[in-house]
């Protein structure tokens, strides 16, 4: 049985990127620097997570090896219920810079700031360079010989391939084919912290309740029923004890390059960000000053986003994330970078063409109906060298196969609108010209970057192309939709020639 079985022991260089393991929801709900900075409940605001079906913890078996949560749905929140909504470490920097605040995933969130409206500081990220505090999302490492597989069994990537120091996006999936959550997986790059294969994800706050009851489950059965011995049992942790800062813009590299960020084994070696392209990451040390008077613990450092743009994301020790963003703030500059909040996040991501979960992907949306069929490795389709074996595998590699080899399809597809007159919200209805109701819009927004009425949704098979003419339904009267290629916008990461 599991709960006789011996953990491997974690390297002792591990705590220098300062994980520590989960046993118990509760404390991945409430880590400390959130515990130690609770605000009364603001009032609800349009741009908090709605979770369908929010969980509430009941009761917890832990042992030395993993955790096991028994959740019971219920109207409470993800964490806790009648419990306040978490701050980030970054709660006093925010109301310093004159944050207006709303609840979003179980912490209490700057949606914007006072020197810039949302509009512009959507256009500020994607002229200059903005800072976003994503430190309400949840950080995991998972750790072992076996740990590829483990994530190969739940997910559609092929993981046993991706070259350290890389990232892909991939998809937590239910035995049914539709998807848990959506997810960033990153093969940590080997070092004396971590010398067993590595990989760090990074989930949404919203869905944190029900992501790590599936992920305690699956683990559970892994490493009970497949692991073979101790050595070969995958150990999961999660980052309680760590924040998450985006820098986002066409002047992020050139700001973060000023900080002088320290890599190799010693942190003596300075890294050379135009070696680090999109999709890849590293460990590294940045100096809190210019004078070397101090370097920060490890920080994980890849290059990705949410917004289309250039940019990065920083994993840092909560107790120096605030000094990490004053740092990049004074070099950055006013001119240069401003913080920015949920609002100029969520039409970047929009205009990106990126999947807001619980919105535009949720677990009744399978990966071919997003389209998200790209998240489907080769290797894992039918014919590939290790085909299938993941949860959901015979939906999912029969909608992704093409209908003219036999592929089964779907009925319903993720599509971009441009929309005239007033914008479309979430749930307005997508109509056919007769009137008839064909789908519905999942995201909608005016946007900043190109004047237009852009929006998401899902449409019935078949009216997916570009160019094809709808109508929405907006405050009751139909507005001409036309179908559009996402991104929106051009997307500027930054890939190897």
């Amino acid at each position: 049985m599991a709960s006789q079985r011996t953990a491997r022991a974690v390297s002792p260089a591990a705590n220098c990127f300062r994980l520590a393991p989960c046993r118990t929801y509760a404390q991945l709900a409430r880590p400390a620097w959130a515990r130690a900075a609770r605000s009364s409940r603001p009032a609800s605001s349009p741009l908090a997570t709605c979770d369908a079906k929010p969980a509430r913890i009941t009761s917890v078996q832990n042992n030395s090896n993993y955790h096991k949560v028994v959740l019971r749905q219920s109207s409470s929140s993800a964490t806790g219920e009648d419990e306040p909504p978490l701050k980030t470490p970054l709660f006093d920097l925010h109301a310093e810079y004159g944050a207006k605040f709303v609840p979003f995933g179980g912490y209490t969130m700057p949606v914007q700031y006072s020197d810039l409206s949302v509009s512009e500081s959507h256009k500020w990220t994607r002229e200059k360079a903005s800072l976003f505090d994503v430190s309400h999302m949840v950080q995991h490492t998972f750790t072992g010989p076996t740990a590829p597989a483990f994530l190969q069994s739940i997910t559609p990537s092929a993981l046993s391939t991706l070259p350290p120091g890389s990232s892909t996006l991939s998809v937590l999936l239910h035995p049914t084919g539709c998807i848990v959550d959506d997810t960033v997986i990153t093969h940590l790059p080997p070092s004396t912290a971590f010398p067993e294969p590595t990989f760090y994800t990074v989930t949404n706050a919203g869905t944190r309740a029900k992501d790590l009851a599936y992920l305690s489950s699956h683990l559970d059965v892994w490493n009970t029923e497949r692991a073979d011995g101790d050595s070969e049992q995958v150990i999961h942790t999660v980052a309680r004890e760590r924040g998450l800062l985006a820098l986002q813009g066409p002047l992020a590299a050139e700001i973060l390059s000023e900080a002088g960020l320290l890599t190799g084994e010693q942190g003596s070696e300075k890294l050379d960000l135009n070696t680090l392209y999109f999709s890849s990451c590293t460990l590294a040390r940045m100096p809190l000053s210019g004078k070397g008077e101090g370097v920060t613990g490890a920080l994980f450092v890849s290059r990705a986003g949410y917004t289309g743009e250039d940019g990065f994301e920083l994993s840092i020790p909560a107790d120096e994330l605030a000094a990490v963003a004053r740092r990049l703030l004074a070099l950055g500059g006013e001119d240069r970078l401003r913080l920015a909040g949920l609002g100029a996040r969520d039409s970047l991501r929009l205009e990106a063409g990126m999947c807001l979960y619980g919105h535009d992907i949720d677990d009744s949306t399978s990966p071919a109906e997003a389209g998200l069929a790209w998240v489907v490795a080769k290797e894992r389709r039918f014919g590939g060298k290790e085909e299938g074996g993941f949860l959901g595998a015979e939906r999912v590699l029969e909608e992704v196969k093409p209908k003219k080899e036999g592929g089964k399809g779907v009925s319903r597809r993720r599509i971009g609108l441009i929309v005239e007159g007033a914008p479309a919200r979430e749930g307005a209805k997508i109509v056919g010209e007769g009137g008839e109701e064909v789908g519905v819009v999942t995201s909608g927004c005016p946007s900043p970057s190109t004047g237009k009425n852009i929006a998401m949704g899902y449409v019935k098979d078949g009216l997916q192309k570009s160019g094809t003419e709808l109508g929405v339904l907006v405050r009751g009267k139909k507005r001409k939709a036309v179908v559009t290629k996402m991104p929106f916008v051009e997307t500027k990461y930054y890939r190897k020639a």
